[in-house]
């Protein structure tokens, strides 16, 4: 048991999903938090040089994290395995081992701040899971951690709301953590819209995604994502392709895409996947089948710690020159109807 009142949290994987529920409730414990820096090229082949090859890159990523912390002499590092978030909704075995991972492959003096969240089991609710937190740390006040509990729901909330706003994640990040809700101006419209599906720490991790969200911009290219929907929206997506939910972070492919492709503002898809991920390539699948019936143009791109940014920009813009030529086509058709129409009159 630790009493040190330190954690270390990487930001990889689950960050870009709960770290403002977690800012709430350690800062609401008394718990300072360290975060590992932003993800550099050597983040990520500090992390590939302890896996086998064949790990998926966030996970690469995430093991170049933790080193980060430890070479900052953080002593606890929060490592949890949530298994599942729901009745039989599961995350990858990578993901549900990740203190055992850590602690398999990663040398060091530190302690592995884990507890597990399994939903599928009975009896392992959220309390109990952040009961095992806060035990590491001999907070042992129920009522103490039931208002740690309500605080990080409110940094959360308050967070997910600026997102689904439009608000950049950091800038929606940094205004929950000093609980402000800042909501954006409504943005000037551009001439082309796409939708960009893909998990939190592959889109917003901007070394591993190449800041896309920057290069699609300089395009002249509106970008809309899974953050900026609600989980109604998410789950209606689900619904129109048919979709049979079962891994943990499934709406964030398939019921964003199955969104987005119904929406008629969106002009084209862009996923983006890692390389040897298992539930993305299945999801993949079936969001490509769906994708000809809405007869919305889709562009994967596979990231691994090897992929290159010139190959990565040249495909963007292949595509986006695409969307733009399919768009200005469209618009000079329905010129043709409306100017056939007025001769006849």
């Amino acid at each position: 048991m630790t009493k040190e009142k330190i954690i270390g949290i990487p930001r990889a994987m689950s960050y870009y999903n709960y770290f403002p529920f977690w800012y709430g409730f350690f800062t609401k414990l008394g718990i300072e938090i360290v975060l590992s820096n932003p993800t550099t090229k050597k983040t990520m082949s500090d992390g590939a040089s302890l896996v086998v090859t064949e790990t998926c890159l966030p996970i690469k990523v995430y093991v170049g994290h933790v080193l980060d912390l430890i070479e900052k002499g953080i002593k606890n590092i929060f490592v949890p395995s949530i298994q599942s978030i729901a009745p039989k909704i599961y995350n990858c075995s990578k993901i549900r081992g990740l203190p055992d991972l850590i602690r398999n492959v990663v040398k060091g003096d530190f302690n592995i701040i884990e507890a597990t969240l399994d939903k599928s089991e009975k009896n392992n609710n959220l309390i109990d899971f952040l009961v095992e937190i806060a035990n590491q740390f001999n907070i042992k006040d129920i009522n103490t951690i039931k208002e740690a509990q309500n605080q990080g729901f409110v940094v959360q909330n308050n967070f997910n709301v600026m997102v689904q706003n439009g608000l950049d994640f950091d800038e929606a990040l940094k205004n929950a953590k000093i609980g402000q809700i800042i909501i954006p101006p409504k943005k000037e419209s551009k001439p082309v819209s796409i939708a960009l599906i893909g998990h939190g720490y592959n889109i917003y991790d901007k070394r591993t995604c190449m800041d896309i969200f920057k290069k699609l911009d300089k395009m002249d290219i509106r970008t809309y994502n899974a953050y900026q929907l609600t989980l109604e929206q998410l789950e209606g997506g689900m619904s129109s392709l048919d979709a049979t939910w079962y891994w943990a972070n499934q709406h964030e492919m398939t019921g964003c895409a199955g969104h987005y492709l119904q929406d008629e503002k969106i002009d084209g898809i862009i996923t983006i996947t890692a390389f040897g991920c298992g539930p993305d390539s299945l999801m993949l699948e079936d969001i490509k089948r769906k994708a000809k019936n809405f007869n919305k143009p889709l562009l994967n791109l596979t990231i691994d710690e090897h992929t290159g940014e010139a190959g990565f920009i040249t495909r963007i813009e292949a595509f986006c020159d695409m969307l733009y030529r399919n768009k200005r086509s469209k618009i000079l058709k329905e010129r043709e109807k409306v100017d056939k129409k007025l001769l006849e009159i």
